[in-house]
């Protein structure tokens, strides 16, 4: 029985319906009979599923993509760091189910938005997805569901654009439903980091509305980290993401003038790293890949406008680093005129089109720009990536392409080999050995020790 003293913490003034509901809800959580409902099934939202599902919640998927929802139903993975096992696994105890028809809404007790956040061509943020999210939640909104958005975005989204979608239907926030945001930090494929690993930040609307969010991720994540608002929340994702945006930009520059001064940044950034504090080591490459780092800076300097604020810093920072797909490029010129050939009519393979090494996912993979330049200067463009047998058609264009084979006659056939992404199952001494000029964005062939003449870091 609870005590007089307990009671009297628990309640709040004019607010007793409220926090009975909030209760109502929290004990659902807490006896894990909770139905968690959640929305978009890429490579944030599946995990996250997945994740409740082995918590011991019930999960149901959404998605508007009815081929993910018919591979999901049957147990099959689409997402190569997540075995089908594990969706069957869960499918067949009954514990998860997908599903395109939205408005089965109303069936969840929580909600989670993992919908993408991307840029309009004018580099502007683009949140019909996370609007038309919204507005579906509403149509359906019932007493006591918690909606969590975790797409990254820019301060006072949550408050601004999705609370008022979920308001129309006169129930109010905090007292007869809850909304939190709470950014997603899923890195794909990082063993070290599991989704219970990584520290997740929640930040409520109000009181309760925190509180309940808290719960239930608690339920899956080792530590929840409260802060005051959403605004807090999605603040601190592009904070994370914009110091690791910024710092690359950094790098990337001195790679730059290292190349002009011939000296080796990569050996400069070994080195530095000796130091025990005060350094933390970043490093160069071919440009920004995955859906956050080239993407989030956009949203807060964009948001920042609305403040009569310039974040300089950050544009040029995204300023250097969409740059460097074009460095890449004119060392691919540099390297071949040197060897008496135009990049016009040259053979090209780009090793690696995944945005990082060891995974199937290639979003905004800086690859993708650097073979329509390479395509624009009228080049042949082949590419190899074991992680990805057939080049996806993508929203600019489909360039038609499939990993090719790395046989030593193909490696001998081609004029230059890009090494883009260096994932960890190239056999680099094989390519550096076949191969005519190799030029290594990653740094990947630093152990390599025949042939090196033929290698050029860009």
């Amino acid at each position: 029985m609870q005590s007089k003293s307990s009671k009297k913490a628990n309640a709040q003034p004019k607010t007793s319906t409220r926090g009975s509901l909030a209760r109502k809800v929290g004990a659902l959580i807490d006896g894990k009979k909770a139905l968690v409902g959640v929305i978009g099934m890429g490579y944030v939202g599946l995990p996250l599923a997945l994740e409740f599902c082995r918590s011991g919640f019930r999960v149901l998927g959404f998605d508007t993509d009815q081929t993910k929802v018919d591979a999901l139903n049957a147990g099959r993975s689409y997402i190569g760091h997540i075995p089908s096992e594990k969706v069957k696994s869960f499918s067949g105890e009954g514990r998860f189910s997908a599903t395109s028809d939205f408005s089965r809404l109303a069936e969840p007790d929580c909600i989670t938005v993992c919908v993408p956040t991307p840029l309009n061509e004018q580099k502007e943020p683009d949140l019909k997805y996370v609007a038309q999210t919204a507005s579906d939640i509403g149509k359906t909104l019932r007493r006591g569901q918690l909606v969590i958005l975790e797409s990254t975005t820019y301060p006072g989204t949550t408050e601004e654009l999705v609370l008022p979608m979920l308001d129309r239907n006169r129930l109010s926030v905090g007292r007869d439903f809850f909304v939190a945001y709470s950014p997603e930090r899923e890195d794909p494929g990082n063993r070290k980091f599991p989704i219970e690993k990584i520290p997740k930040v929640v930040g409520g609307v109000t009181a309760d509305c925190g509180g309940l969010a808290d719960k239930l991720y608690s339920k899956i994540f080792q530590r929840v980290v409260r802060v005051s608002s959403p605004r807090a929340a999605e603040m601190t994702k592009l904070l994370e993401n914009i110091f690791r945006c910024v710092n690359i930009a950094l790098v990337n520059e001195l790679k730059m003038l290292s190349e002009r001064m011939e000296i080796d940044i990569w050996e400069v950034i070994e080195a530095a790293s000796t130091k025990p504090f005060g350094f933390m080591p970043f490093y160069p490459g071919p440009g920004l890949g995955g859906h956050c780092i080239p993407i989030d800076p956009f949203y807060l300097s964009w948001k920042a406008k609305e403040y009569d604020f310039h974040t300089r810093f950050i544009e040029l920072a995204g300023e250097l680093n969409t740059a460097a797909p074009y460095h890449v490029v004119q060392r691919i010129t540099e390297a071949l005129n040197a060897r008496k050939k135009t990049l016009s009519g040259s053979r090209i393979l780009i090793l690696g089109v995944a945005y990082k090494p060891d995974v199937d996912d290639m979003r905004e993979s800086p690859a993708i720009k650097i073979i329509e330049l390479l395509l624009e200067r009228s080049a042949s463009v082949y590419y190899n990536d074991p992680h990805i047998p057939k080049f996806p058609k993508l929203r600019k264009g489909d360039f038609r392409l499939k990993s090719a084979e790395l046989t030593a006659e193909f490696l001998k056939s081609v004029d230059c080999a890009v090494i883009v992404t260096n994932h960890s199952g190239y056999d680099y001494d094989h390519i550096v050995k076949h191969s005519k000029l190799v030029v290594d964005t990653r740094n990947a062939t630093r152990n390599v020790k025949n042939g090196r003449s033929k290698i050029i870091k860009a």
